[in-house]
């Protein structure tokens, strides 16, 4: 028997009830098409992805309980660090039809497994680019309503509020996974989040929420702030 239950906080998003136990998932945009070997449900005809927080640090920071992640049905959303695509085809779900996803990846290795994800989600664009320089893809990004940052650099925040700077509309939001030892391996992980808060804060963006992603990621932290 499954069950099926609306997250209680975030749209577009889920709780799957089954023998084994409770697990988060959304809506599956192309149905039958699983991304990364996930289950998948039908419940009422629809049918459901299961997300794993040990997969996926945007799910590691619901389980976590943050505040908010601004991610919703017709929203622009600016993925950075995309890799393979594990989390933006979830967002992807998430955001719908009327929404896209601009995913932003380095590798060209990586991009190749990105592309076989965006050739079936049409509101998936996927780009070689790289984060640390926002002008080289100005062309293909249109203004977003969020900023996804899932980049190992050792100035994550920076990176993130460069394209903040270009990209995000006024009282958007962006949400940032710390990567504490790219950052700096011989720092305490706070210590390293606390200084990322600063360079966010000193960038004009306003912290809304914290969270430490033990024990889905270790040394890591999910920071959302909103532009102001």
């Amino acid at each position: 028997m499954v069950e099926l239950k609306k997250h209680p906080k975030f749209e577009g998003v889920y709780y799957i009830q089954t023998a084994e136990g409770k697990q988060l998932a959304t809506e599956n945009l192309v149905p039958g098409i699983r991304v990364y070997g996930e289950d998948l449900f039908t419940v009422d005809r629809i049918e459901y992805r299961a997300w794993s927080p040990y997969r996926s640090k945007l799910a590691a920071s619901i389980e976590k309980g943050i505040k908010e992640i601004n991610v919703k049905f017709g929203m622009n959303v600016l993925y950075l660090g995309a890799a393979s695509g594990t989390t933006p085809s979830h967002v992807s779900d998430i955001v719908g039809v009327k929404g896209k996803v601009f995913c932003v990846e380095f590798a060209p290795r990586v991009i190749r497994e990105l592309l076989e994800v965006t050739s079936k989600r049409m509101n998936m664009v996927p780009i070689l680019g790289d984060a640390r320089t926002p002008s080289s893809y100005r062309h293909l990004v249109e203004a977003v309503d969020s900023i996804y940052c899932d980049v190992a650099q050792p100035e994550q925040a920076k990176l993130l509020a460069d394209n903040a700077a270009a990209f995000l509309k006024k009282n958007g939001k962006a949400m940032i996974a710390i990567k504490a030892r790219s950052v700096d391996v011989t720092m305490e992980p706070t210590e390293v989040f606390k200084n990322e808060t600063k360079v966010l804060e000193d960038r004009g963006l306003r912290i809304i929420d914290i969270k430490q992603l033990e024990p889905f990621e270790k040394d890591h932290a999910m920071i959302i702030a909103e532009l102001k």
